[in-house]
């Protein structure tokens, strides 16, 4: 579905290429689901994907982070919830930075954050501050479970912390803004109801 909030009408072109072929009862469906975290509430998570149920393959996570504090934002865990799972997630990551292949902050000593680009994951995106309008910084970040697949049975749920250092390594809970792509394959279209969006909700400030 393609959804336009804007005021006055909008001009939209697209092509669309496809292929005839026999398509087999049990192919999958590429499936893709938006969200925004503006400000994430203090202490919870951001949710990539939740409600999915049935057999899939989780193939692909794009956020895009804009930090509102000063210091490191990328401790957080991304965590997989999957085939039953409640308390515990069936995979837990060991950070942002590491999940996005951007291990010791995305920082290369002398250049601070640094963008790169691989078939697979990347930091594609750093947008700094010029210390007047523009006082936060913001990254996009992917990652393709191409070679490293996500396969579920029943049913799958994301969520990824915002997690910061205070003083004494203790962690800082942030209040960040986070949107989020994720991508996966499934055997039923999606039951997922997008969240409800207005032009506020949407604008990046």
């Amino acid at each position: 579905t393609l959804e336009s909030v804007a005021a006055e009408d909008v001009i939209v072109y697209y092509q669309i290429t496809y292929a005839l072929a026999d398509v087999p009862d049990d192919v999958a469906y590429f499936q893709a689901h938006w969200r925004r975290s503006n400000p994430l509430p203090y202490q919870q998570v951001h949710t990539l994907l939740d409600g999915v149920r049935g057999q899939g393959h989780y193939v692909g996570t794009y956020i895009a982070w804009g930090v509102n504090n000063s210091g490191w934002w990328g401790e957080g865990e991304i965590k997989f919830y999957m085939d039953g799972d409640t308390t515990w997630p069936t995979i837990c990551g060991t950070g942002t930075e590491d999940y996005f292949g951007g291990a010791w902050n995305f920082d290369i000593p002398g250049k601070g954050y640094t963008v790169f680009s691989t078939p697979y994951l990347g930091l594609n995106q750093v947008t700094q501050p010029d210390g007047l309008y523009r006082s936060q910084q913001r990254f996009g970040m992917y990652r393709w479970h191409i070679m490293d697949p996500i396969r579920f049975a029943t049913d799958l749920h994301v969520t990824i912390q915002a997690l910061g250092w205070r003083s004494g390594r203790r962690y800082l809970a942030l209040q960040d803004d986070i949107a989020s792509t994720a991508f996966w394959y499934q055997n039923a279209t999606s039951s997922i109801t997008p969240p409800p969006l207005d032009a506020d909700t949407l604008e990046v400030i």
